[in-house]
């Protein structure tokens, strides 16, 4: 543990987020820097609290009682290693993931929970700082030959824990870059790209080859990659967006978001982006379809461009402040959050629904909503409209937000022939094989939408599979072994 008593001396500290009429103009990551010194005391709040649940918190098994410790005792190039034991990414996890682990921390049953979230990514930065992150290729080559389709966490924890067993490992992307939402779909005011590309960086040093802008299914048949890999990892992720078919969806000006942030970091890339009234905010009325974390990160993207106005709908009731008898510790707290985003303006409501976009000339003017009283039926939520509730609002840009649905199965999947789940993900076993031989899959596209720290968890699991499949054992860590991520191939 830190301090003994530290968890009474010390309160919950994270650091300042930059001035809204400053960030908002720019796309730099929000917040201000953290003292180190502030650092170690929030690692002296970790109690000595017997079982760490922050451990089932986290899907990756992260050592976090150990390098809390360490941190509060200036001891940071232990910290790190034993941070890079469990995650190949801190830096991305640290910025973008959730945190179920806080979640899960003995100290958040009656207080402030630790602040993991924060310890772990100045770890990371204070290692990039110092030069301790190096490549670290393999000794001997194994001769074999893995692929590895998609380049997001989950597709680079499985290519940088291959490549380091000792394979040839050639990860292909079907962008013009490497990265995947971390590239396309996380804005650079979350995450600056600097981030990711020191890491790929790091990664093409230990003999990771990177093919972008070639799709798998297309430009390549898939059934090519059988004969030219020992085996293949499909990790192309959950891409396919869950859509709203009402009246008017065909109208001008409704897209979903990832058609909308793709094209604003290419912008912030510095690359040319064809110019369409539907891909820019300014001076528009702008409506968001969803409450989570893509909604978010559209609703900080439209406030750069100097949209007029926005209103993010969920149609979901608002969370509670506070956790409720039915959602108790250490499950994930549903409570009501102020992201970066919401923080810079923007209306939120909750509990409505669009009942049928309004346009003129083919664009869309305005959306017809109705609010609704969520009800649950057979422990299923079902929502029911409240009469003399609806109501018109002006929009001139509406943005889906609403969550994905499952891989596309077109191309790759179709023509590789690989059995799907119930929900439309690629079926695999607990050893993340699919019903293929030579085929793996990990993340989303087998989990279905979820977590950066499932991602990159479910890379590092199949790796350990697909090395012990090529080699007949493997000395790679299985972090799904542990809970009850385990799922039987049937």
């Amino acid at each position: 543990m830190g301090k003994p008593s530290g968890f009474i001396e010390f309160p919950r500290e994270l650091p300042t987020r930059r001035p809204i009429p400053e960030r908002v103009h720019d796309y730099l990551e929000v917040y201000n820097p953290f003292p180190d010194e502030k650092l170690k005391a929030q690692g002296a709040r970790c109690m000595d609290c017997g079982i760490p649940f922050c451990h089932q918190g986290c899907p990756l098994g992260n050592l976090i009682p150990d390098w809390n410790d360490l941190v509060y005792r200036d001891q940071w190039r232990m910290a790190i290693d034993r941070l890079h034991e469990t995650n190949n990414f801190p830096e991305f996890t640290g910025r973008l993931c959730p945190a179920p682990c806080e979640a899960s921390c003995v100290l958040g049953i009656n207080s402030d929970p630790v602040t993991i979230k924060q310890i772990e990514v100045g770890i990371i930065d204070r290692a990039w700082d110092e030069g301790w992150v190096q490549p670290e290729p393999p000794k001997t080559l194994t001769g074999k030959k893995v692929a590895v389709v998609g380049s997001g966490p989950a597709g680079l924890a499985a290519a940088q824990q291959l490549a380091r067993a000792g394979h040839s490992v050639t990860v292909f992307e079907r962008a013009d870059r490497i990265g995947g939402l971390l590239r396309y779909g996380i804005p650079d005011f979350k995450m600056e790209k600097r981030v990711l590309d020191r890491r790929l960086v790091q990664m093409e040093a230990e003999g990771v080859v990177f093919k972008a802008g070639v799709n798998i299914g297309v430009d390549i048949p898939a059934e090519a990659l059988l004969s030219d890999f020992d085996a293949v990892c499909l990790c192309g992720g959950a891409t396919q967006a869950r859509d709203l078919p009402i009246e008017g969806r065909t109208l001008g000006g409704i897209l979903p978001a990832m058609d909308f942030l793709t094209p604003q970091n290419q912008r912030v890339a510095g690359d040319a982006v064809p110019e369409s009234p539907h891909l820019h905010a300014k001076d528009k009325h702008v409506i968001i379809i969803g409450g989570g974390d893509t909604g978010a990160d559209c609703l900080g993207t439209v406030h750069r461009h100097g949209c007029r106005s926005v209103h993010q709908f969920e149609i979901v009731p608002r969370p509670p402040d506070t956790r409720t008898p039915s959602n108790p510790w250490p499950q994930w707290s549903n409570v009501f959050r102020v992201s970066s985003a919401h923080e810079e303006g923007g209306v939120r409501e909750f509990a409505i629904n669009t009942k049928r976009f309004i346009g003129e000339n083919g664009r869309v003017t305005a959306l017809e909503t109705v609010r609704v009283e969520m009800v649950v039926e057979n422990g299923r939520p079902k929502f029911v409209e409240i009469p003399g509730s609806e109501k018109v609002y002006q929009a001139d840009l509406v943005l889906l937000a609403m969550g994905f649905v499952g891989p596309e199965r077109p191309g790759m999947l179709e023509q590789l022939g690989v059995a799907l789940d119930p929900m439309g993900n690629v079926k695999s076993d607990a050893d993340r094989r699919t019903s293929v031989d030579k085929i793996f899959t990990a993340g989303d596209m087998t989990r279905g939408q979820s977590l950066i720290v499932w991602a990159i968890a479910e890379g590092r699991h199949a790796a350990a599979s697909i090395d012990a499949f090529l080699m007949g054992s493997s000395d790679l860590p299985r972090p799904l072994d542990y809970g009850n991520s385990q799922r039987p191939f049937a």
